[in-house]
């Protein structure tokens, strides 16, 4: 698969497709042609027309529960071998549908439960961000604080392009690091790492920081993993706790996210799937997944209803009604970027698929699962969207058919 273009401008179809650049993408290491997937997935998703079966309402509200979910979910596997599906939908405050469909694991028996867990890649960095988010209200971070301050004892040592990068550059992809580190082969030794998780991340980001500069920093776009285990990094060095507990005792517990965690599901929970195979050990090598120290940037792990959780949070949070932030950090996360597409790490659009904006919108895989987070915050409307495989098994196609049905009945037509 060839990676194409994501800046604006007409497609083939002549539809206009804004902040293809901005796309986020997940977090799968090694191959371009992996890497660019989720490119490809949303720059595709943006050009989607509900299927015929829904019918759109162009001058009206969105109708509520317009779709019968679980028959979506069975139409939409259809034609693929994408092992199992689920989806969510968010209204006025609350989780209005939820349906799963499928195996957990395709040489198995053993359906999706409704309470299952799933991992969401990169469809976690917005939690992440939250965490930092807070650390910020509370005082005890600044989002304009320079990377040699907030890490002093890399300064001499990182490059010097990177000294004066601030946590809001970090965090919306504008520090101008690569995406992932250069030295995939010193990637590859994380996964046999047995140091305690921050000494890893720190090890790593004391040598991302040494390479080349992809982008003057705060100049443009450039979707990046590492700036996300350089936040983790400065919150466990200025509070002196691990990202993980952090993340537990900030986020998962105040929004009652008791199914959250970290890395693979638990033994007896789905499975992610490659090359029609459920993935049953863990990865070795950056080629197969992420290492566990990549938390911060989306390995995590929980319910739908868990995800919604933090996502009706943010809703809540773009009418001022939020519990986890202030207002200010919330228009922060879901507010664009001077010339980008990217907020604090939503991407943010006018439109998508013909629907009304702004759309709050994310995208992860490992490379064995692969997830969507799109919010309505004008309708108070969401979707969660998720899939136990890839495009090699025709995830891609089973969950852009469920947004494309859905978004009709979450916004209305632009």
């Amino acid at each position: 698969m060839q990676a194409r273009s994501l800046r604006s401008g007409n497609d083939a179809t002549g539809c206009v497709v804004p902040h293809r650049k901005a796309a986020h993408q997940g977090i799968h290491l090694k191959h371009p042609a992996r890497r660019s997937f989720l490119q490809l997935v949303l720059a595709s998703m943006l050009l989607l027309q509900a299927p015929l079966a829904v019918q759109a309402h162009p001058n009206d509200a969105p109708p509520p529960n317009a779709v019968d979910l679980d028959a979506l979910l069975k139409d939409a596997m259809e034609g693929t071998k994408t092992p199992a599906l689920g989806a969510l939908v968010m209204r006025d405050g609350a989780i209005a549908q939820q349906a799963v469909r499928g195996l957990r694991r395709s040489d198995g028996t053993d359906a999706v439960g409704a309470d299952d867990a799933w991992l969401i890649g990169s469809t976690g960095k917005p939690m992440t961000v939250a965490l930092i988010a807070k650390l910020v209200d509370r005082g005890v971070l600044s989002w304009d604080a320079p990377l040699a301050t907030l890490l002093p004892d890399l300064a001499d040592t990182m490059r010097p392009e990177y000294r004066s990068v601030t946590l809001v550059q970090l965090l919306s992809h504008r520090s101008g690091l690569p995406e992932n580190i250069r030295d995939l082969k010193f990637l590859d030794t994380f996964f046999a790492d047995t140091r305690p998780l921050p000494q890893q991340r720190l090890a790593f980001i004391a040598q991302a920081l040494k390479d080349a500069p992809a982008a003057a920093p705060g100049t443009e776009f450039n979707y990046c993993n590492t700036g996300f285990l350089i936040a983790a990094v400065i919150a466990e060095r200025t509070t002196g706790q691990d990202f993980e507990e952090l993340m537990r005792r900030e986020v998962f517990q105040p929004l009652a996210m008791a199914s959250a965690g970290f890395g693979p599901t638990p033994a007896g929970q789905p499975l992610g799937h490659r090359g029609g195979k459920p993935v049953t050990t863990a990865p070795k090598v950056s080629d197969d997944g992420v290492p566990m120290m990549y938390t911060a940037a989306g390995n995590m792990h929980m319910s739908l209803a868990d995800w919604a959780r933090f996502c009706l949070d943010q809703l809540a949070g773009s009418q001022g009604r939020g519990k986890l932030l202030t207002p200010a950090s919330y228009r922060l996360m879901q507010t664009a970027q001077p010339g980008s597409g990217s907020g604090l790490d939503w991407g943010v659009q006018d439109s998508i698929a013909g629907r009304q904006g702004p759309v709050l919108v994310h995208g992860g895989s490992d490379g064995n699962w692969l997830a969507w987070a799109v919010l309505f915050p004008n309708t108070n409307t969401g979707a969660l969207v998720v899939a136990n495989a890839t495009e090699d098994m025709g995830g891609d196609k089973a969950t852009k058919t469920v947004l494309g049905t859905l978004f009709p009945t979450l916004s209305p037509a632009k």
